[in-house]
């Protein structure tokens, strides 16, 4: 899949209109908390001020579901970026209008201003093609840079491409695409997906492709319980998924049948409640007694798949291995998270996808010991699904 570099485009004296994703977390006194999706665009921004551009900039915080809320404004957002850049970002007082576009044409060359909330209108996440045309008129070139947002069909992302000739790929959409395309389509082998988090039914569809394309599979975390049910094990309090044991089943079959080894905990952290001051001990899994549940895995398991993890060549990981946000339920995340970077130090190519995994491995110390931390995490699931991503899609193909 390739498309339109933001480097193959003339910016000089351009209006560059450009999707970014600020939708970051604000403390109480609604400044920003962590910056790390800002300066995630930092680099296709200052391409634009050093080609002597303008940078528009539009994105949505939060979720204002259509009405105006000052909780939500990307005022805090601007500050920052000020900040980061060094020079003053321009904040608007809307996205859309007269004014906005009185802003834009009073910009010079270098200029930064960034757009309001695109989520204070209810066009935005319909993909209204008049809201859309009314956000083309602040560019001469289309970019986007928000991969984050990719797997959405709204107006930001789909429906303003329409109004233009040129629809890029910033810096971030280009490293997101290169990483977790080459993960699917060309991977260096052994190929290991680690998968974990609450659910299995929010990843039917990532394990059903995996399957096709790993050569292994390592499973933990809560969805774990529901395949140790399609074993016929008992798994006390544990978080399981009764309409979904059967399928668990049927995913073991199609592993089994293609001869992708698919690797469950042999142990687990069980707890009798969630909660920081929780007795925990270590049992194997066919030995979770009846009002306990499995909050971790186990220290044999994480040998067990450190040994794997450790022979691969190329690994994806997806959802934490424990219920990570409480620190006695942590330890399994926080080990496989440095058994990655060890990996990574080895020569593998190791991609963490999805926010929770996102936010395990930063938690864990390591995001910058890993190849590559996706900074999408609905959409980094559904591109590792096989799902054409409607904002990559409307992007100019080369």
């Amino acid at each position: 899949m390739s498309k339109l570099s933001i480097d193959a485009i003339h910016l000089s004296d351009k209006r560059v209109l450009m999707r970014v994703d600020f939708n970051v977390p604000l403390t109480d006194d609604l400044s920003v908390s962590d910056d790390t999706r800002i300066k995630a665009a930092l680099p296709s921004i200052q391409k634009i001020i050093q080609s002597n551009g303008k940078a528009v900039l539009m994105s949505h915080l939060g979720r204002p579901k259509g009405q105006v809320k000052p909780n939500f404004s990307l005022s805090p957002v601007a500050t920052t970026l000020s900040q980061l850049l060094g020079k003053n970002v321009i904040m608007a007082s809307d996205c859309v209008g007269s004014d906005v576009e009185d802003l834009v044409s009073n910009m010079n060359n270098g200029d930064v201003a960034l757009l309001e909330n695109l989520r204070f209108h209810k066009e935005e996440t319909d993909n209204d093609s008049e809201f859309a045309k009314q956000l083309s008129k602040l560019g001469d070139i289309y970019v986007n840079d928000a991969f984050g947002t990719a797997h959405r069909a709204h107006a930001s992302t789909v429906g303003v491409t329409e109004y233009f000739d040129q629809c890029a790929a910033g810096y971030l959409m280009q490293k997101e695409l290169e990483n977790l395309g080459n993960a699917l389509g060309n991977p260096a082998r052994p190929f290991v997906a680690i998968m974990g988090g609450a659910k299995i039914s929010g990843k039917i569809e990532l394990v059903q492709n995996l399957l096709s394309k790993v050569d292994m599979i390592l499973i933990g975390g809560g969805m774990a319980y529901t395949f140790f049910k399609a074993q016929g094990l008992e798994v006390g309090k544990s978080l399981v998924e009764e309409d979904k044991v059967e399928l668990a089943g049927q995913l073991l079959e199609q592993a089994s049948q293609q001869g992708i080894d698919v690797a469950l905990p042999v142990d687990s952290v069980i707890a009798q409640e969630i909660s920081d001051t929780a007795e925990t001990k270590v049992v194997t899994n066919d030995a979770i007694p009846e009002d306990w549940m499995g909050v971790d895995i186990g220290p044999a398991t994480i040998e067990s798949f450190r040994i794997k993890i450790l022979a691969a060549n190329t690994v994806v990981w997806n959802g934490p291995l424990g219920v990570f946000e409480k620190e006695a339920f942590a330890k399994g995340t926080i080990a496989i998270a440095h058994i990655l970077a060890e990996a990574t130090d080895s020569g593998a190519t190791t991609i963490i996808g999805g926010g929770d995994s996102a936010a395990a491995v930063k938690k864990a110390g390591f995001a910058d010991k890993v190849t590559h931390v996706s900074t999408g995490g609905g959409a980094s699931m559904e591109f590792l699904s096989g799902i054409t991503l409607p904002g990559v899609a409307a992007l100019t193909d080369v």
